[in-house]
C-alpha cells in the first residue's frame, strides 16, 4: 500500500518566507518593554546573543535534515538517527510547543483587540482567527505560501515605516539620543554573570520557530538541500531585522526605565511616528500573530501529527494520516489542531500554556543535538569532522540545557506531567518502535 504523499512545490524561497513568518519579524514589538527592563536596555545585544546561541541548533537541523528529508522534523531525526523510541519522545515534547502555539497566538491577538474594540468578545476574534486559518492550511500548500508571502509583505512594510521614522526622529531631528549610541549593545556597569544568564534565556525562548520550516521537507522539491540552507538563512535574517528595530527604538526611547512591560515598543512609535503609527503598528502585529504566525504554527503541527500518524505512533495514527485526494494537505491533522485550539484557547490559563510551549521545545532541541553526535560521530564514525559532529552539537546543547534548568518549578511540573503522559503513550507503541526499527 503507498504511502500518503504531500505536494511538491515548495522552493528555498518558499521556505524563508515560511521561517521568517513563523518567527515574526515584528516579534520584538510585543516583547520590547519587558526584554529592555531585564537586559537594562541592552535589547539589541540580547538578540545578537540569541542568534549566536540557536546558530548551533540550526545548524544540527541542517546536518539532519539533508539525510531524512522527510516532514516529522526532530520526531523523524531522532526517531530515525539515534533511536524509534527517543524519537518517539522528542516528538511527544515538541507537540507540547506546536500544539499549544496557535493557541496562546489567539489569546494575544484577541487581548490586542479587546483594547481597540472593547465592544467584541474575545471569543468571537479566536473563533474567526481560527476558521480563517483552517480553511486556508486546509485548502493546499500553494495558496498557504501565497498568504505567507503576502502576510509578510505587511509586516515588513510596517516595519520599514517605523525604521525610517525612528530614523528621522533620532539623526534628522536630533531627539532620543540624537546619534549613534553603543550603550544598546555595551554597558560595562551591567555586564556580568548574572546578566549573560538572563539574557541567554530570554534570547533563547525568542528564537523558537525557526525549527519548523523541516516540517515542509515533503512539500519541498529539493529538501536535502533547502531546508537546512532555509533553517539557518532564517535565522541569521530574523536576528539581523531583530537587532535593527530594538537599536532604532533604544536610540529613540534611551530610557528604558519607564517603558512599560506590555506597550513599550508601541508608545516609542508614538513618538517617532504619532497615534497613526502606534495604532497601525497594534493592528499589524494582531495581523502578524492570530494570521500569520498562528497559520504558520497549524501547518506546522499537522505536518506532525501527519508523520507520527504515519508511523502509527499515535493514537488514531490512521485518521491522522489521511490525506486529501485533490488538495493532498493533512486534512484530519489539520482540523484536529484547530479543534484543539479553540478548547485550549478558551479554558487554558495563558501561564500553564507559555510555560509548556517553551519547556516542550527546548527538551526536543537537546535530543535533536544528541542525535547529531550518535548518528554521525558513533554510528557513521565521522570522527575527522569534530567541528560538524562534536563540538557544535555539544555547544547547542550547552546552551540549551543552561536555559532547560532555568525554569522554575510550576514549569518543571506541567512538563514532567506532560512527559509523563509520553512515556505511558510511547510504551503503549512500544511494539510499532520495535517493527520501525527493523525496518530501518
Amino acid at each position: 500500500m503507498a504511502q500518503p504523499a504531500l505536494n511538491r512545490v515548495l522552493g528555498l524561497r518558499h521556505l524563508v518566507v515560511y521561517g521568517m513568518i513563523f518567527m515574526v519579524p515584528i516579534a520584538p514589538m510585543a516583547l520590547y518593554g519587558f526584554v529592555a527592563q531585564e537586559s537594562h536596555g541592552m535589547v539589541p545585544l540580547v538578540y545578537l546573543i540569541g542568534v549566536v546561541a540557536m546558530l548551533f541548533t540550526a545548524l544540527s537541523y541542517k546536518r539532519l535534515s539533508a539525510v531524512f528529508p522527510v516532514a516529522g522534523s526532530v520526531y523523524a531525526y531522532v526517531q530515525r538517527g539515534w533511536h524509534p523510541y527517543l524519537g518517539f519522545v522528542a516528538g511527544w515534547m515538541i507537540l507540547a510547543d506546536y500544539l499549544l502555539v496557535p493557541a496562546l497566538l489567539y489569546v494575544f491577538s484577541a487581548t490586542w483587540l479587546r483594547g481597540l474594540l472593547p465592544a467584541t468578545p474575545a471569543w468571537v476574534w479566536i473563533v474567526g482567527f481560527i476558521a480563517f486559518n483552517t480553511v486556508v492550511n486546509v485548502l493546499g500548500i500553494k495558496l498557504q505560501a501565497r498568504a505567507h508571502f503576502i502576510l509578510l509583505v505587511v509586516e515588513l512594510l510596517a516595519l520599514a515605516l517605523f525604521l525610517l521614522l525612528a530614523i528621522h526622529f533620532v539623526f534628522v531631528a536630533g531627539h532620543g539620543t540624537g546619534g549613534w549610541s553603543a550603550a544598546p549593545f555595551f554597558q560595562p556597569r551591567h555586564w556580568n554573570g548574572n546578566f549573560v544568564a538572563t539574557a541567554t534565556s530570554i534570547a533563547v525562548l525568542s528564537f523558537l520557530g525557526f525549527d519548523a520550516i523541516s516540517t515542509l521537507a515533503e512539500e519541498t522539491r529539493n529538501p536535502r538541500r533547502d531546508v537546512g540552507n532555509a533553517t539557518v538563512l532564517t535565522l541569521v535574517l530574523l536576528g539581523a531585522i531583530f537587532i535593527a528595530q530594538t537599536y532604532l527604538a533604544a536610540l529613540a526611547h534611551p530610557d528604558y526605565r519607564s517603558l512599560d512591560a506590555n506597550l513599550g515598543f508601541f508608545d516609542i512609535s508614538r513618538q517617532v511616528g504619532g497615534e497613526w503609527l502606534y495604532v497601525l503598528l497594534l493592528i499589524v502585529n494582531v495581523i502578524s500573530s492570530g494570521i500569520a504566525n498562528a497559520l504558520s504554527a497549524q501547518l506546522a503541527i499537522a505536518r506532525i501529527l501527519f508523520s507520527m500518524g504515519r508511523d502509527r505512533a499515535l493514537p488514531g495514527s490512521d485518521f491522522l494520516s489521511r490525506v486529501h485526494p485533490r488538495v493532498r494537505t493533512p486534512v484530519n491533522a489539520t482540523l484536529l489542531v484547530a479543534a484543539l485550539s479553540i478548547v485550549v484557547a478558551l479554558a487554558v490559563p495563558e501561564e500553564v500554556i507559555l510555560k509548556l510551549v517553551n519547556f516542550g521545545a527546548l527538551t526536543a532541541f537537546m535530543l535533536l543535538n544528541v542525535t547529531v553526535f550518535v548518528f554521525f560521530y558513533l554510528k557513521q564514525r565521522r570522527y575527522r569532522q569534530v567541528l560538524s559532529y562534536l563540538v557544535f552539537p555539544a555547544l547547542g546543547l550547552t546552551i540549551v540545557a543552561f536555559v532547560w534548568s532555568g525554569f522554575d518549578r510550576t514549569t518543571f511540573l506541567f512538563g514532567g506531567i506532560w512527559l509523563l503522559a509520553g512515556l505511558a503513550v510511547g510504551a503503549f507503541k512500544y511494539r510499532n518502535f520495535k517493527a520501525f526499527e527493523s525496518a530501518i
